[in-house]
């Protein structure tokens, strides 16, 4: 047992490979399945167990405190030439982005057990997705998160483009270019941080000099050190420009506009579990990224550019929801409504405040709850309806009261009805922009910011909530409200299986909007107090 705890992670990580090489080597569709199912619930519980450890009074992975960095860490050196490392460790910022990881995923099979076409190839690669998903949030060397990050495109890109829609190709392809793009960018960041950490952190005896160790780099002591070397080392030039292309990397991911063309056709022909994994877990990499790698790592450059982004953040909730509400396939709609959502994630991250931050790590939570939920509503009705069209739908409340009542869940929680998740992370995103302004202020003692640039954007974002809240209550009288149409006569209400997978999204939904100190802030407000005091705040 003892074993089991001290490398935890490394077993959380792992175990859905091997679970992936059990599927591959068993014969028979339902043992196929069954595997599948098994390796994602034991990972799902593996990662429940970190709660018996993890200990949430800890500070942060950006503390200075003696002792109070990463959690469960396990390091092992791995390319030692560059010092490379396999660093792995849990803090406040990943814990909950794994644990929602681990649930959907478990979710997400249970969604695809009607999957008949090479089912066992369909199953390995959602396990192999799932590795690459742990790994990301679980890396904390750069190299290493950078390979975890890379490995998640290949197995989604096969299963976009063999288990898709009818133009799964031309989606896969686009999905897997603007990803790339982003990769490349970031790469270049990944270099570039190295090789001037090689100036602050010399060769040692057996050892190379740098490190991609993303606890140093973002630690005061390299900023100061990496600071005094001055424009003669280049790094006054070089770390805005490092912080743009991190952005670019993590922007497309989350996306945010104008990188964001590649979501509505990857989701509309996506399986729908596949849309629930992309919506609910995979674009939370890119927002994890922010908090993880480019605002510590470049503090300065962010404190620079936060009109930038922050405005980059509002267009995305404003053209998300208003394009939403001009879509007419479902699936498209929700495509949309996530543009929008993940756009006060960048707004959250961008103002630099407590408030903001607490905002947007909890909104990537709710967000992945909701979204995998709406996703799987749509998929519902697809499977009866064989279409997503709104104006064909209608009146299936009288039909499907059950699956009304759950839809009606994910619909309220997504437009941010007070006592559901989706309230607790807009309002308080757009609390702490409003917070900006004032002069306590990170961006305001700093010079960076006046009270008539924030406050316009902090408004403009408050639009958002009453465009959402217009699109989803139109979406949610369009279909299942109205007469009933009579080639819906023969649909059949939601059964034990699409149950198993709806009951728990709800039931998180309404927990998280209750209480979201318990489930997310617990275990997230040290490590916002040790990020806030490296951005230089009080």
């Amino acid at each position: 047992m003892s074993f089991l705890t001290n490398h935890l992670l490394t077993f959380l990580i792992f175990l859905p490979a091997l679970g992936a090489i059990v599927v591959l080597a068993v014969r028979g569709r339902s043992a196929v399945r069954w595997t599948a199912l098994a390796t994602t619930a034991v990972t799902f519980v593996l990662s429940l167990l970190l709660l018996l450890t993890f200990d949430w009074k800890q500070p942060g992975a950006y503390s200075t405190a003696p002792g109070g960095v990463v959690q469960m860490v396990e390091r092992a050196s791995w390319i030692p030439t560059f010092n490379i490392e396999y660093f792995v460790g849990i803090d406040g910022l990943s814990f909950p982005l794994v644990v929602l990881s681990t649930f959907i995923c478990l979710l997400a099979c249970i969604a695809s057990w009607n999957v008949q076409k090479m089912t066992k190839g369909y199953m390995a690669l959602l396990l192999f997705l799932e590795m690459g998903i742990l790994g990301t949030f679980l890396s904390l060397d750069f190299f290493l998160f950078y390979v975890f990050f890379e490995l998640t495109l290949v197995p989604m890109y096969f299963l976009i483009g063999i288990w898709g829609g009818p133009r799964k190709e031309y989606a896969a392809i686009k999905f897997f270019l603007f990803t790339l793009v982003g990769s490349i960018s970031l790469l270049i960041v990944v270099i570039g941080a190295y090789l001037y950490s090689r100036e602050v952190f010399p060769a040692t005896a057996g050892g190379a000099a740098g490190t991609f160790d993303l606890i140093k780099l973002a630690s005061p002591e390299f900023q100061s050190a990496i600071g005094k070397l001055g424009a003669a080392a280049g790094w006054a030039k070089a770390a805005p420009v490092f912080f743009v292309l991190a952005m670019i990397g993590f922007l497309v991911k989350i996306p945010s506009v104008p990188l964001h063309t590649w979501l509505p056709d990857a989701h509309v022909e996506a399986p729908t579990p596949m849309s629930m994994i992309l919506a609910a877990v995979l674009l939370k990499m890119g927002g994890y990224g922010l908090f993880r790698i480019a605002y510590p790592l470049f503090p300065e450059a962010g404190k620079q550019m936060w009109m930038l982004f922050a405005t980059v953040g509002v267009v995305s909730i404003i053209y998300g929801a208003l394009v939403a509400m001009a879509q007419t396939d479902f699936k498209r709609l929700v495509a949309y409504s996530s543009i929008s959502h993940m756009g006060f994630v960048v707004l959250g991250a961008a103002v630099m405040t407590k408030t903001a931050t607490h905002g947007a790590l909890f909104m990537m939570v709710a967000h992945g709850i909701t979204s995998a939920m709406m996703f799987f509503v749509v998929g519902v009705v697809y499977d009866r309806a064989h279409h997503r069209e709104l104006s064909r739908l209608g009146g299936l409340a009288s039909r499907m009261p059950v699956y009304t009542g759950l839809s009606s869940v994910a619909i309220f929680a997504t437009l941010g009805l007070p006592g559901l998740c989706g309230f607790v992370g807009e309002v308080m995103t757009l609390l702490g922009t409003f917070e900006a302004a004032r002069p306590d202020g990170i961006l305001m003692k700093a010079g960076l910011a006046t009270p008539s640039q924030v406050y316009p954007l902090a408004v403009i974002a408050c639009l958002g909530l009453v465009l959402t809240a217009a699109y989803m209550l139109w979406t949610l009288q369009r279909v299942f409200f109205g007469p009933e149409r009579g080639e819906h006569g023969q649909f059949a209400e939601v059964d034990q299986r699409e149950q198993w997978v709806l009951w728990p999204l709800a039931v998180m939904a309404i927990l998280l909007g209750v209480i979201p100190s318990a489930l997310v802030f617990t275990f997230t407000g040290t490590t916002v107090d040790s990020l806030f005091k490296l951005w230089g705040g009080s």
